[in-house]
């Protein structure tokens, strides 16, 4: 036979192993996976102790992080609401006011200026108060002035800038009152900032806390079958395989933490839904609260799955090495033969 006949059944053989090693692998995988999984089933209380520790460390920070994404939509909407009021005085005419509106409307730092004429205040203010029969008097002498509405544009301006504009409108010999409304909301925004950066560093510390706790669990777990691992290595078992259904374990808690925190986050968010929408009312505004979207829950389980296996993996790097029964063995077998009797 030749030799290329020899060589073509033998790599045939080769090429049918080397497709074969995948698929054992993952079924191998696979069988790990679901084997863990009926390990914590079995022991449900102590499963979702750990479970429940790390859902409520995951709920916190992605918690305040959704609370921050409705702050910022609602000051997002008073941002853009924001403006400059101009109470010109009483004797200034409307011809005056629609001039004056007319200037202020080359500024680079305004969008848009409104003008309310003085009759159209009057009709505005009678409609709002109920006293219209009252107001009736004053058809032939209106007390009200007329008011220039400025809407800034804060993509071009900044608060500094405004606030100078405000400061040079208020000394306008045709103007009684510059009210502005931007200070409050700059403050406010600078709190939250503040809140936020709080917020990324309790993110942090919790996060390293479900570190610890997840590499403690593991910990316990191999001390727990410190008999097993040592008999498996004493038939060669590799750190590979030991290290295998730990690492699936500390996925499977970070899995079931983050589906817990997943679920104390929209059931806050819930029983917050019905007064927010109650206060939202009062001030004639519709808002709704957001909560987890779905790309949010996907990084928040895949969050909890690797913290999960890191948690685990620190563990089993730290402790696994400690359990080397051969050399144990062989200072046996040394010292049993030392003790036989000579001769």
């Amino acid at each position: 036979m030749s030799q290329t006949a020899r060589k073509g059944p033998l790599s045939a053989r080769l090429r049918q192993r080397n497709n074969i090693r995948p698929v054992a692998w993952v079924l191998r995988h696979m069988q790990v996976c679901l084997s863990t999984a009926g390990e914590l089933w079995r022991n449900p209380f102590g499963t979702f102790m750990t479970a429940a520790v790390i859902g409520v460390a995951l709920a916190l920070p992605n918690g305040l992080y959704i609370l921050f994404e409705n702050v910022q939509r609602v000051s997002h909407g008073w941002d853009t609401s924001t403006q400059v009021s101009l109470f010109l005085k009483a004797h200034v005419s409307d011809g005056r006011a629609l001039r004056m509106a007319e200037e202020l409307r080359t500024r680079p730092e305004l969008d848009t200026v409104q003008l309310i004429t003085r009759a159209q205040a009057l009709e505005e203010f009678r409609q709002l108060s109920g006293f219209g029969e009252v107001l009736e008097t004053f058809r032939e002498e209106n007390p009200l002035p007329a008011v220039l509405v400025l809407y800034p544009n804060l993509e071009r301006a900044s608060a500094v800038a405004l606030q100078h504009m405000v400061e040079e409108l208020r000394e306008h010999p045709e103007v009684e009152i510059a009210q502005f409304n931007l200070q409050w909301l700059r403050r406010l925004q600078a709190i939250m900032e503040i809140l936020q950066q709080g917020a990324i560093v309790l993110g942090a510390l919790l996060i390293l806390g479900v570190v610890l706790i997840l590499a403690n669990t593991i910990r316990l777990s191999i001390e727990n079958q410190r008999d097993e691992i040592e008999v498996a290595k004493l038939f060669g078992a590799t750190n590979a395989f030991i290290r295998r259904p730990f690492l699936y374990r500390g996925l499977w808690y970070g899995l079931l933490g983050a589906g817990l925190a997943w679920a104390l986050i929209a059931g806050a968010f819930g029983l917050l839904r019905a007064p927010v929408r109650e206060l939202a009312q009062l001030y004639y505004q519709d808002f709704l609260l957001i909560t987890l979207s779905a790309r949010a829950t996907l990084a928040l389980l895949g969050t909890g799955a690797i913290l999960g296996v890191l948690g685990s993996w620190i563990a089993v790097a730290k402790h696994l090495h400690r359990f080397e029964p051969f050399h144990g063995a062989r200072s046996t077998v040394l010292t049993t033969r030392s003790m036989e009797p000579k001769g």
